[in-house]
């Protein structure tokens, strides 16, 4: 998919709706739909707007080998802030020497899995956010690649859950970095620093995060003239995608600019890491309409997604676009549309208008992508859904859907 046909964002509306119908029929719901043109469309899209940048893909925002292969196909590299994602972005073919592994009060077995990796693969760099992490890192003899990761002490995003740059849990605070440099560089080969001030951001943000950015471009600076040149200065990602109508998708071309003039003047290069923005818009959630029931409140619509499916709209009130695939031209009226699960939380949306839905019509549910079937689950002992991938118009299954066999195997297999 070439620039020009690649659009900013991709609404619920764009997909194609027979298709959808008939994947539903051929692999059942709840089921996730990824297309994986779109995602590579979306990564060359972002950098293309930081052509001096080293561009690195947030696998924690979906790990699926799909997206991951796809990526690396068109020259991403990847970081990992886990150790099971250093051992997915292999499994999808990523050479260990290129990976970044940012770790978060690593567990040792973590640890252990990321110095014993990097004893083969050196160009492997490990992030701490911590002084202990440096240590711990020290006792198992590791002297190899480290990052700095830092706290800028501002934090942007759509959520206060997302909002990392000012969280404590995330970084060394901004005013201890210079002396734990110069620590770090005696002890390890100190290549770069990192922060990452928060997720989803859209333009009402972007001064905000271009004011973290400036002051962790500052940091770089302070750092190399404490301890010589780094390889690079790590801004993160944090760069959003509408998932409301009415908002409007970033100009990626203007966010270039901006971040680059944040960013001044820096000897050691860019690195940027998009994870939302790649995927978020490249999958949707479909799901059966069950129940439909009026009440004195509210029409209730019921469906067979849940917050095992989809945990967003629980965890962080996020919104998420639906449309009724089976008659998106119908009367829209107001409805709640919720799962099975036994919690008010279960919930899609209130009183939102939509095609009013009737039983068993298809729904989508959009900007899936982003920490979707990542945060998938078995609450209620559901199985976890299919997913289902196009590309280059095949589809093909990348991940099928779990029984209830795969969810009691893990007791039954003591």
């Amino acid at each position: 998919m070439s620039q020009a046909e690649s659009p900013p964002v991709r609404r619920l509306a764009d997909w194609d709706h027979d298709r959808l119908s008939r994947l539903a029929d051929d692999h059942g719901t709840p089921l996730y739909v990824l297309d994986v043109d779109r995602v590579k469309a979306n990564y060359r899209r972002f950098a293309a707007a930081f052509p001096d940048a080293h561009v690195m893909y947030a696998a924690k925002a979906h790990t699926g080998q799909a997206v991951l292969s796809g990526l690396l196909e068109v020259g991403a590299d990847i970081e990992c802030a886990a150790a099971g994602e250093l051992q997915r972005a292999i499994e999808a073919g990523a050479d260990p020497d290129t990976l970044q592994y940012t770790a978060v009060n690593p567990p040792d077995s973590d640890l252990d899995y990321a110095v014993d990796l990097a004893a083969d693969n050196p160009g492997l760099t490990i992030t701490g956010g911590a002084r202990d992490t440096f240590d711990r890192l020290e006792a198992r003899g590791y002297d190899g690649r480290v990052a700095i990761r830092i706290n800028p002490g501002i934090g942007t995003g759509h959520h206060e859950k997302v909002a990392t740059g000012k969280d404590a849990k995330f970084g060394i605070p901004y005013d201890e970095v210079p002396d734990l440099a110069t620590e770090v560089a005696e002890r390890f080969d100190l290549v770069g620093i990192h922060a990452h001030a928060g997720s989803g951001v859209l333009h009402d943000d972007l001064d905000n995060h271009c004011e973290a950015i400036a002051k962790v471009a500052e940091m770089g600076r302070a750092v190399e003239d404490r301890v010589g040149g780094l390889d690079f200065v790590d801004f993160g990602g944090g760069f959003g995608v509408p998932y409301r109508e009415d908002e409007e998708p970033l100009d990626m071309q203007v966010v270039g600019e901006k971040v680059r003039d944040a960013i001044g003047d820096l000897d050691a290069q860019t690195k940027l890491e998009p994870g939302r923005y790649v995927v978020a818009d490249a999958e949707l959630i479909l799901t059966d309409v069950n129940t439909v029931k009026e009440t004195p409140a509210t029409t209730v619509v019921g469906v067979d997604a849940s917050l095992a499916t989809l945990i967003r709209p629980a965890m962080f009130d996020s919104y998420h676009p639906i449309r009724n695939v089976s008659a998106p031209d119908r009367e829209a009226h107001p409805v709640s549309i919720g799962g099975p699960c036994c919690t008010s939380a279960d919930v899609f949306c209130t009183d939102r208008p939509i095609a009013r839905p009737e039983r068993e019509e298809l729904l989508a549910i959009g900007n899936a992508g982003a920490y979707g079937y990542e945060l998938a689950n078995q609450f209620h002992s559901q199985p976890r859904p299919a997913e289902v991938a196009i590309e280059d118009g095949e589809t093909r299954v990348v991940r099928r859907r779990e029984t209830m066999e795969d969810v009691l195997r893990v007791e039954r297999d003591r």
